[in-house]
């Protein structure tokens, strides 16, 4: 019987022959005896033990399938179970000069993303996102919400003009969607409560530690909803996930040297400040910003909050936190003016704890067609190619709103890791379009 290593690490196995198949990922040689860790196709680990001379051409990486019977030994790493082999196949002999050793560059492990995706500590954060992502999903199941896959190819902007990546589409000319928001909002009047899961592409010039040219973006859409309807939605849907995930993933936070009693915290409602507030906070401790000039001066009230001050005002939570609020002038075109304040969107950015910043914005969406066709002759845009998207505030418009979540902001905090390439398989940047 074909089994995997964290299977089989049970008292029901010992004394009793397993066959188990994957790649070396250790060798301990000795006279008598070798000892090869055998990784199988989920990361786990188990040791075999075989004589010498019948392992005589295994290297680092050869995939193999092992018999033998099973035993314990407190000895043996990785649970204290180990496998007196009988039996070795060799699929392939994996060349010798393996690129990826015990000490690599963050740039090596990068140009050998193909390779170093078989480290432990890179299975430990592909088997958390891959449980994020199902939480993610089962929550919107439970709360009724229809699931949509809108396209990623189009002709107009959502976050701004600059930060487009620009294709040849047959004789036209479009875009990598930066969001699937406009869509989602079409979606609403024939399905109601609608979210999706799709790539997002920036073409921002940015090498900092938090931005990735393309990363998963998850948007809900709802119709008739207030903002704190959509604050509402945010927080349960994170809290749902981490503990959720927590819960799954024990192992692998553990692998992860990652403390997770600060996120079995994260549980609703969380903190709400407003705008005006946090500048507040920040100005009491002397917060500055620099501008394009160069020059550096006190924070005041209508700048935006960049990565610093969202560090600032979260470096001692345990929760994220929602700041409520900001200026309409920094927000997109498509944030609705509140009608009893002017000149503040109704719109909230959800800010991790520990420094991590925002993760997720979101709010109301202006369903005046006048007011955001104004809005978008603001902003430098062309009403005409946002036709089809004015048309939704023609026929039937209704109070609405959403958000986006980053799936790899929200796992950098998760994994409580400093480089957001390191939260995602295959990352690009910048600079990074290969592997």
């Amino acid at each position: 019987m074909y089994v995997r290593a964290d299977d089989i690490k049970s008292s029901e196995y010992i004394g009793k022959e397993v066959t188990i198949r994957g790649w070396v990922y250790r060798l301990r040689k000795q006279k008598e005896n070798t000892f090869v860790l055998i990784r199988d196709d989920r990361g786990g680990i188990i040791q075999s033990v075989f004589p010498s001379e019948k392992v005589t051409k295994l290297t680092i990486e050869s995939s193999i399938k092992i018999t033998g019977i099973l035993r314990q030994d407190s000895r043996a790493p990785d649970g204290g179970y180990e496998i007196k082999g009988n039996d070795l196949q060799i699929f392939h002999i994996a060349e010798l000069d393996f690129p990826i050793g015990e000490y690599q560059s963050s740039e090596l492990l990068l140009d050998y993303r193909h390779l170093s995706l078989r480290m432990r500590r890179m299975i430990a954060i592909a088997k958390i996102r891959v449980s994020i992502l199902k939480h993610a999903r089962q929550w919107f199941i439970e709360n009724d919400w229809m699931e949509v896959t809108p396209p990623t190819i189009v002709k107009d902007a959502v976050e701004g003009g600059s930060t487009l990546f620009k294709i040849k589409y047959f004789d036209e000319e479009a875009y990598l969607s930066q969001s699937a928001q406009l869509y989602l909002e079409a979606m609403i009047f024939s399905l109601g409560r609608v979210w999706s899961l799709t790539p997002s592409f920036r073409a921002e010039k940015s090498k900092t530690t938090r931005h990735l040219a393309e990363f998963s973006h998850l948007e809900a859409e709802a119709p008739w909803v207030d903002l704190e309807d959509i604050l509402q939605i945010q927080e349960q849907l994170i809290s749902y996930i981490i503990q959720k995930t927590v819960a799954e993933r024990i192992r692998e936070f553990a692998l992860l040297k990652r403390d997770v009693s600060n996120l079995k915290k994260v549980k609703v409602p969380f903190d709400r400040i407003q705008y005006e507030e946090a500048i507040e906070i920040l100005q009491s401790k002397g917060f500055s910003i620099i501008e394009e000039n160069g020059k550096k001066r006190n924070i005041i009230k209508g700048d935006d909050l960049n990565i610093e001050s969202e560090r600032e005002l979260t470096r001692n939570n345990e929760k994220p936190i929602f700041i409520i609020g900001y200026p309409i002038r920094v927000k997109p075109f498509y944030v609705k003016e509140d009608p009893h304040n002017e000149g503040v969107g109704l719109a909230a950015d959800m800010l991790a704890p520990g420094g991590f910043g925002e993760i997720s914005s979101g709010g109301l969406r202006e369903e005046n067609i006048s007011s955001i066709t104004k809005r978008i002759e603001k902003e430098g845009l062309n009403p005409h190619a946002y036709k089809w998207y004015l048309e939704l505030r023609k026929y039937g418009s209704v109070p609405h709103g959403g958000f986006g979540l980053g799936i790899e902001r929200l796992m950098r905090w998760i994994i409580n890791v400093e480089d957001i390439k390191d939260t995602v398989l295959f990352p690009r940047t910048m600079s990074r379009a290969m592997p």
